[in-house]
């Protein structure tokens, strides 16, 4: 089996608001770990690379210890703050960008951003410099809490609005909250992505659905110790067993919630 950490970021910053601040890295704790990441020897791959070698695409295999880095919603300090970084370390990666939020989203603009947010021209630019750009909706909702016809126009719009803003096809996505549901799956499936990654705090392996790909989750909490053990694959159900436990128990909420929402007629 092989196994593949992949470690989910969002905002990277010293003075992250209120509303970020749970999921930031200061920008000192994200060069510790790319230092660590790189003298370890790890190979950094996106997320698309990764399933084209699981795949075996065009003859291309797993290295030995592959890591792969996300980062979800396209915060504007994206390129401030980790993409010098990555650049430093000559580290790939993938953003999960909401189309809806992009700073100059103009007459796209939808849903409610939560910091200042990546240009187009700035996603662009990293896509440029070896950044996977994936989708991440349009506007940010609970996607599996959606209708049909709202859940297809989420997925595909941002798609579209991505592939004609950066030039380049889209291929892999990461689900808004971290939730999805077989239905969910379904409509990503039929919008044309190949891969699709949850949060789940666990090792992604190459026995997993590439539509429910896990992640590791990386925050202001993260010690470098627990950074070390988490990537190297040593106790991470203890590492995140209060994340597990909630994420288990709002799971039921949720299924709860859409089965009655069913019943009365709201989807």
């Amino acid at each position: 089996m092989i196994r593949i950490p992949i470690l989910m970021y969002h905002s990277v910053s010293d003075s992250p608001n209120d509303e970020t601040r749970p999921h930031a890295v200061r920008p000192s704790d994200l060069a510790e770990q790319l230092a660590y990441l790189s003298e370890s020897g790890f190979t950094p791959l996106t997320l698309g690379d990764l399933v084209a070698a699981l795949n075996k695409i065009d003859g291309r295999t797993v290295p030995a210890k592959p890591i792969v880095l996300t980062f979800d919603d396209g915060y504007a300090d994206f390129h401030s703050q980790a993409l010098p970084l990555l650049d430093r370390y000559n580290f790939p990666a993938t953003v999960f960008l909401t189309s809806g939020w992009v700073a100059d989203a103009g007459k796209d603009a939808a849903g409610r951003p939560l910091d200042d947010m990546l240009s187009w021209g700035q996603a662009r630019e990293a896509a440029q410099n070896g950044i996977e750009i994936g989708g991440h909706s349009h506007s940010h909702p609970q996607l599996d809490q959606l209708r049909t016809d709202d859940l297809r126009q989420e997925l595909r719009r941002n798609k579209g609005l991505l592939e004609e803003k950066i030039g380049a096809p889209v291929a892999t996505m990461a689900y808004p909250y971290g939730y999805s549901s077989a239905r969910v799956r379904h409509e990503v499936r039929k919008a044309g992505y190949f891969a699709a990654c949850a949060v789940s705090n666990t090792i992604a392996a190459d026995r997993h659905d590439m539509l429910a790909i896990p992640r590791l989750t990386v925050g202001k909490p993260t010690t470098i110790s627990m950074f070390r053990r988490a990537v190297e694959g040593n106790a991470v159900p203890l590492i995140y067993l209060r994340e597990r436990i909630l994420t288990k128990g709002y799971a039921v909420v949720r299924r709860t919630r859409y089965g009655l929402q069913r019943v009365r007629g709201n989807v």
